[in-house]
């Protein structure tokens, strides 16, 4: 049976109707979760198994408005991905609650948060207009506030209002941008907009706050000053969430604007690349300085989105074969890191309910007493150093390739130096970790599922490296507006 609408219909419903019905009784057991959730990232992988007969588009009519849908390989990658990640966060979180005291109310509003959150990732991957990928953006982003919230402390509600005001200002920005479009083209569709929109001043200026707005709420250098406070008191499982997820569906729809709209502004897409190179040395130097572990680890999502943004330079006035080294390579890493930085953050969070510390001082004696969540670590930032066999490796590979075959050597040297301060902080980590002359700490037992849950997703954070020729495959079919 080949997918149909219908089929996109229910996945995109499913987990909200899953996070109500969990409102109004949280689950306590883990083997109820997966029961019920499970079946929607089988669904995903169905449905992207089923685009080998070619991808599927369409159209909704909700009177005089016409919303344009389209499921290509890149959208049916990152649905699956969105899927196993928020089953693998909604397990964690059951356990998280049985070995932390989270306030029930509190612990009752994360799950329709999280199904708000799956609809609006859902929409944004499947938008083919501007409207379709507003509506998905900011339920995103609200959802995102809403479960930074949920501690309810003086620090979280001081972050999540910081972070509630850029999405804000993120917003308005893209707001403009789209009346400025309307205005210019009269269509709001993107491949509308590909066949008629010309790169004159107007496209360029609505672009531009397109852009600007998406780089806020991406935490592209610079606009990244809200992203380390707001983890540093969030859930772990919102965290993982966030890091892997939430400002990657901001670059997902900046990349495919700028294919659109203005696919050959080579001097645009270097100054991209130039952010991005920042972001990758800037995030790499402040997470070798942060004195918290959790303060690390947001630090590298800094560092780590800015190698994506190298597709911008990669992509603009090449040839064929360096766009799809640059292709490939980009959506590998995006993956790669989601899954990595998912396990490293949950990883961390079980680091730090165990030792009650959050200085990486608080590590010494760990890799004796707690060697699981160590090694979760420790796998998880194989692929962010990029080592072989992981999906980090193969993923900067191909842009290491499309880089020099494309002659842009500055990329070059970013890939280098951002691996090497991969790994110091990395080993700074794993150094306190290893001290045994200090006094050892007092651990707390965690349930069992919750780091073998962090391990499985770093597992198969390098398996992806092994087992790329799928995904880089599925990643042929994409639809070019």
């Amino acid at each position: 049976m080949n997918p149909t609408p219908l089929h996109l219909l229910w996945l995109l419903c499913a987990p909200l109707a899953l996070g109500l019905l969990a409102w109004v009784r949280p689950p306590r057991h883990s083997g109820l979760v997966l029961l019920l959730a499970l079946p929607l990232p089988l669904v995903a992988l169905w449905l992207a198994l089923g685009l080998e007969a070619g991808p599927m588009a369409g159209r909704l009519g909700l009177g005089p408005l016409v919303l344009h849908w389209r499921l290509d390989g890149l959208a049916a990658l990152l649905w699956l991905l969105t899927h196993l990640l928020l089953l693998a966060s909604a397990l964690y979180a059951v356990g998280y609650a049985r070995a932390t005291v989270l306030d029930a109310r509190a612990y009752a509003w994360l799950w329709p948060l999280l199904g708000g959150l799956a609809l609006g990732l859902g929409l944004i991957w499947i938008a083919a207009d501007l409207l379709l990928l507003y509506a998905g953006l900011e339920l995103m982003g609200l959802c995102a506030v809403g479960m930074m919230l949920l501690p309810g402390s003086i620090e979280a509600l001081s972050a999540g209002l910081r972070y509630l005001l850029y999405a804000l200002v993120g917003s308005l920005a893209w707001l403009l941008g789209i009346a400025l479009l309307l205005g210019a083209w009269s269509r709001l569709d993107l491949a509308g907009l590909a066949a008629l929109a010309q790169p004159d001043a107007v496209t360029q200026i609505a672009l531009a706050l397109l852009t600007s707005g998406l780089l806020l709420k991406a935490a592209i250098f610079p606009l990244h000053s809200w992203l380390a406070p707001v983890h540093g008191s969030a859930w772990t499982p919102v965290s993982a969430l966030h890091g892997a997820l939430v400002v990657k569906a901001s670059f997902f729809i900046l990349l495919t604007l700028w294919r659109v709209l203005l696919p050959e502004a080579i001097a645009g897409a270097w100054t991209l690349g130039a952010l991005g190179s920042l972001a990758v040395l800037w995030g790499g130097v402040q997470a070798w300085r942060a004195a918290g572990l959790k303060q690390l680890v947001a630090w590298s999502t800094v560092g780590q989105l800015g190698y994506l943004m190298l597709a911008f330079p990669l992509l603009a006035g090449t040839s064929a074969n360096i766009a799809t080294l640059a292709w490939q390579g980009t959506w590998l890493q995006l993956a790669g890191h989601a899954l990595a930085k998912a396990a490293m953050f949950m990883a961390v969070g079980n680091l730090l309910l165990s030792t009650g510390k959050n200085q990486l001082e608080g590590l010494t004696g760990t890799s004796r007493r707690l060697p699981l969540s160590l090694l979760t670590f420790g796998l998880a930032a194989v692929t962010l150093m990029g080592l072989p066999p992981s999906a980090g490796f193969t993923a900067k590979w191909l842009l290491l390739q499309a880089a020099l075959a494309a002659g842009q050597w500055p990329w070059v040297l970013v890939l280098v130096l951002g691996t090497l301060l991969t790994a110091i902080y990395i080993f700074r980590v794993l150094r306190c970790s290893f001290v045994e002359d200090a006094p050892e700490p007092m651990l707390c037992t965690l349930p069992l599922g919750m780091d073998l849950i962090a391990f499985t997703l770093a597992l198969a954070a390098i398996a992806l490296g092994l087992a790329a020729g799928w995904p880089l495959s599925l990643l042929g079919q994409t639809v070019v507006p």
